[in-house]
């Protein structure tokens, strides 16, 4: 199989459905990591990072930064591009793997949350809401921009000078039953 085909089992945000994928994808942004390096930072075991290192490389999320020699033998390094996901992901397909990707985020959250927010959260929003087609447009793409900034201004972890941070944001249109286009009777009208 080539290193970035999309097996059946890879495709879509499928791929995120685990929490562990979304740790190492941040982590992977701001440095190119091997499956022992990552399982140092992240507390978990070498196999099983490299499980999921290999999962997202297949999946075209990670890719090989370098190769280095270390102990006699061959480390892959890997590095995440945000433009290959998960934000790309969210373009592919409707509802491929959707709710699975939204399983993992919010374990994923609980378990940031569950290391303490520090002074409290400094933004949480929560919503609900009709809007506007063109002004839920206007603020996905405002929110993505915000998402680009945050993963330009990754550093390493422990970089002097910088702090741990927590982001989680998923923004989606909900299924309707009404009309879109003002087909509909507006409050208190008359037909």
């Amino acid at each position: 199989m080539p290193a970035h085909s999309h097996s059946p089992d890879l495709t879509g945000l499928r791929l995120l459905a685990h929490p562990l994928r979304l740790r190492l994808l941040s982590l992977l942004t701001a440095q190119a990591l091997s499956a022992a390096e990552a399982a140092r930072e992240l507390g978990e075991t070498q196999a099983n990072v490299s499980y999921h290192l290999r999962r997202l490389h297949e999946g075209g999320l990670v890719r090989v930064a370098e190769e280095v020699r270390i102990s006699g033998g061959l480390a892959r390094r890997y590095r995440h591009d945000p433009a290959d996901g998960p934000a790309a992901l969210a373009a592919g397909p409707a509802g491929a793997g959707h709710p699975e990707a939204v399983t993992a985020l919010a374990a994923e959250l609980q378990r940031r949350a569950a290391q303490g927010l520090g002074q409290g959260p400094d933004h949480l929003t929560d919503a609900e809401v009709w809007v506007d087609r063109e002004e839920w447009d206007r603020l996905v793409r405002t929110v993505s921009d915000a998402a680009d900034r945050l993963h330009t201004a990754a550093r390493p972890p422990h970089t002097p000078g910088t702090i741990p941070t927590s982001t989680t944001l998923v923004m989606f249109a909900l299924a309707s039953d009404e009309p879109e286009d003002g087909d509909r009777e507006a409050p208190g009208g008359d037909r």
